[in-house]
C-alpha cells in the first residue's frame, strides 16, 4: 500500500504494478520506428482522392486502406498519451504526445475528402453498392448515420481545414493537463507535525481521512492552487468552449449543445430531463448533508467532510481482494465475463495499479481497436478504490466486448453509453457486498463508497453540467466570461445543492469547474449522470431477476456503435427519452440515505 506520505518515483513502482506497455510496443525505439513508418506510409491515401464514385470495390478498397492506417495511428498515439500521463513531466513522453498529435492531424487532412465525396455518390447507390459488395456489406449503418448528418457536413476543403485545426486547438487540452499535473504544486499537509506532500495522486486519500484537520488543509490547499492560476485556467477552458461553439458554427448547429447530442443522435429531451430531474430531487440532498453532519458529530459541515468516514472500522482491500470481491460481483454475467476480467487484472497487466510521482490525476480506461483495454489509477487500499477499479473494468470489458465483436468502425462507443457498464459494475458488485456481509460497520462502509460515487456522478456533474450550459450560452451570445464570473456562477449553482447544512467557502468551492478536465470535452459531464441512471436500472434488471436480463446486457455491451446509443439502451431494457432511469437511480439514492439514517441513529 502506498501511503500519502510515500508517492514514489515512477522508477521504484514495480513492473508487475505497471500497464503493459512492452504489449503494444517492445520499446520506445519500436514507437519511433512505427511513427516514422507510418508517416511514409500516409501518401499512400492521396491517389484515392476523387475515385470514390467509380465503383463499389473502389469505396471498400479505400475503406480497408485507411482502416489500416487509422488502426496504427490510433496505437501510436494512445502508447504515448498513456505514457504521459503515467508521469506527466516525463519529457520524452511529452514529446512523443506532440509528434503523434500531428501525425493524426495529417492523417485526417488526408482523409477529409472521403466523407464529402461519399456523400456526393448519393443514399440510394450506396444502398444498392452495400447489397452487391460484400465488404460494404458492414457500412450500411454507417451510412445510414452519414446521411443523417449530411447537412452538417461541409465541403472537402472545409473539411480539411477542420482536420487540420485539431492539432493546433488539442494543445488546449494538454495544457489543461501539463499546468494542472505537471507544474502546479500545492502546499502540503501537516500532519502529526510532519509535512507531508499534497499531490494529484493522492488528494482523495487525503480527503477520505478521518483526520479532520488534514481533510480541511488538504482540500483548502488543493483548491487554492487553483486559484493561483485562475486567470490562467480561464483562459484555458474559455479557450475550449470557444473550441466547441466554433466547430458548431463551422458545421450549421445552432449551438455546441445542439452539435454534442446530434452527433449521437440524443433527444434534447434526454439532457433537459436530467437537469429538471435532478433540481426536482435537491431536498434528497440537503437531507443526505444533515444525516451526514449529525453521523460526524459536527456542528457545520463543510466541503472537505462530504468523503469522511462515517464507518468505525474501514475495510483495508488491498488490490487482490478488491479483483475478487468485484468477479464475484459480476458473477451473473457469466464466465465469459468474470474470467476476462480477472485475467485483465492479475495475468495481462491491464491496470497500472498504483500512485507515482507526476502520475496524471484521477482513473481511466484507455487503449486501441488493438491493445488490451487499458487502465491508468492510483489505487490506495480502500472500499473507493475498489470501486474506481470496478468502474474502470466496466469500461474495459464494455471495449472488450465491442471490439471482440464487431468490425473496426463499429469498435468503439459513443460517450453517451461510455458510463453505463462503468456504473453498472459498481452497482453489481455495492449489491453483492451487501448481501454478502451483514455488519453494519462494513455496511456503513458501502454505502459510503455508493454515496461518494453518486455524489460524484448524480451532484457534482448534473451541476457542471448546467454551468458547462451557462458558459457557454454566454460565449453564443457574445458575452464575456472571466475567472470570477465562472467562480461565483460555480459558487451559486453548489450552494443550491448543498443548502443550509453546508459552509460555503465561495472562492474555493467556486474554483470546482477547474478541477475536472471533463469540461474540456464538449457536453460530457451531463452524461456521466444519464449513464449512472442507465447503469441502476439495468442493474435492477438483473438482481431482480428478469429474464434474459444479462444476455442482453452482454449483447449491449457488443453493440459498439453499430446501433444508436439510445436505441442500444433499449434494447437492453431502458429507455432514456424519459424520465424514468432518471428517477430509479434517485430512489436509490434516496434508499441509501434511509439506510445510512438507521444505520447511524
Amino acid at each position: 500500500m502506498t501511503t500519502t506520505a510515500s508517492v514514489p518515483p515512477r522508477s521504484q513502482v514495480a513492473d508487475i504494478h505497471k500497464w503493459n506497455a512492452e504489449s503494444v510496443f517492445p520499446s520506445r525505439a519500436a514507437w519511433r520506428e512505427e511513427l516514422q513508418a507510418l508517416s511514409a506510409a500516409l501518401p499512400s491515401l492521396q491517389p484515392f482522392n476523387g475515385t470514390l464514385n467509380q465503383s463499389a470495390a473502389r469505396l471498400a478498397e479505400w475503406f480497408e486502406a485507411s482502416e489500416k492506417l487509422a488502426r496504427r495511428m490510433e496505437t501510436l498515439f494512445f502508447y504515448a498519451r498513456m505514457s504521459q500521463a503515467c508521469e506527466t513531466t516525463d519529457q520524452e513522453a511529452i514529446g512523443m504526445v506532440g509528434e503523434a498529435g500531428s501525425l493524426a492531424a495529417q492523417f485526417g487532412a488526408l482523409a477529409s475528402f472521403a466523407v464529402p465525396e461519399i456523400l456526393a455518390i448519393g443514399e440510394a447507390v450506396l444502398n444498392g453498392w452495400v447489397q452487391n459488395e460484400p465488404r460494404l456489406a458492414p457500412f450500411a449503418h454507417y451510412f445510414h448515420d452519414l446521411f443523417r448528418q449530411q447537412q452538417h457536413v461541409r465541403s472537402a476543403e472545409v473539411e480539411e481545414v477542420l482536420a487540420l485545426a485539431r492539432d493546433p486547438f488539442s494543445a488546449i487540452d494538454n495544457t489543461e493537463e501539463m499546468i494542472t499535473s505537471a507544474d502546479m504544486t500545492f502546499k502540503p499537509v501537516v500532519v502529526n507535525g510532519e509535512s507531508v506532500p499534497l499531490a494529484q495522486s493522492n488528494i482523495s486519500t487525503f480527503l477520505d481521512s478521518p483526520d479532520r484537520e488534514a481533510r480541511r488543509q488538504a482540500w483548502e490547499h488543493y483548491a487554492d492552487g487553483y486559484l493561483g492560476l485562475k486567470n490562467t485556467l480561464a483562459s484555458n477552458y474559455l479557450a475550449s468552449v470557444k473550441r466547441d461553439v466554433f466547430y458548431a458554427r463551422a458545421r450549421r448547429y445552432n449551438s455546441a449543445l445542439e452539435a454534442s447530442l446530434f452527433n449521437n443522435n440524443i433527444p434534447a429531451q434526454v439532457f433537459h430531463n436530467l437537469i429538471d430531474t435532478y433540481r426536482k430531487h435537491i431536498p434528497t440532498w440537503h437531507r443526505y448533508w444533515r444525516i451526514r453532519r449529525k453521523a460526524l458529530g459536527v456542528e457545520t459541515l463543510h466541503p472537505y467532510d462530504i468523503w469522511a468516514p462515517i464507518s468505525k472500522s474501514t475495510p483495508v482491500v488491498p488490490y487482490a481482494q478488491a479483483v475478487d470481491w468485484i468477479v464475484e460481483g459480476m458473477k451473473p454475467l457469466g464466465d465469459a465475463y468474470v474470467s476476462v476480467l480477472r485475467r485483465g487484472c492479475l495475468e495481462e497487466r491491464w491496470v497500472d495499479i498504483y500512485p507515482n510521482e507526476g502520475k496524471t490525476q484521477g482513473a481511466f480506461s484507455f487503449g486501441s481497436y488493438d491493445t488490451y483495454p487499458f487502465i491508468l489509477m492510483s489505487y490506495d487500499d480502500n472500499l473507493g478504490a475498489m470501486s474506481t477499479l470496478a468502474h474502470e473494468l466496466g469500461h474495459s470489458m464494455h471495449s472488450y466486448f465491442s471490439r471482440k465483436t464487431q468490425p473496426y468502425v463499429y469498435g468503439d462507443y459513443t460517450l453517451f453509453v461510455a458510463e453505463v457498464a462503468s456504473n453498472f459494475n459498481q452497482a453489481m458488485v455495492r449489491a453483492n457486498l451487501f448481501k454478502t456481509n451483514n455488519d453494519p460497520q462494513f455496511q456503513i462502509a458501502v454505502i459510503e463508497e455508493a454515496m461518494n460515487n453518486i455524489h460524484r456522478y448524480f451532484f457534482i456533474m448534473p451541476t457542471l453540467a448546467r454551468f458547462e450550459l451557462e458558459v457557454h450560452t454566454r460565449i453564443e451570445n457574445g458575452a464575456g466570461v472571466t475567472a470570477d464570473d465562472m467562480i461565483d456562477l460555480m459558487t451559486d449553482l453548489f450552494s443550491e445543492g448543498y443548502g443550509s447544512e453546508m459552509h460555503i467557502d465561495r472562492q474555493r468551492v467556486g474554483i470546482t469547474w477547474a478541477q475536472f478536465g471533463h469540461l474540456y470535452a464538449n457536453y460530457y459531464v451531463y452524461q456521466y449522470a444519464t449513464g449512472i441512471s442507465a447503469a441502476h436500472a439495468l442493474a435492477g434488471r438483473i438482481l431482480e431477476g428478469t429474464p434474459g436480463a444479462a444476455e442482453a446486457y452482454i449483447k449491449f455491451l457488443s453493440a459498439g456503435s453499430s446501433v444508436y446509443p439510445v436505441d442500444a439502451l433499449k434494447g437492453a431494457g431502458v429507455d432514456m427519452s424519459t424520465p424514468e432511469a432518471v428517477e430509479r437511480t434517485f430512489a436509490a439514492l434516496a434508499d441509501y440515505v434511509d439506510r445510512l439514517e438507521r444505520l447511524t441513529a
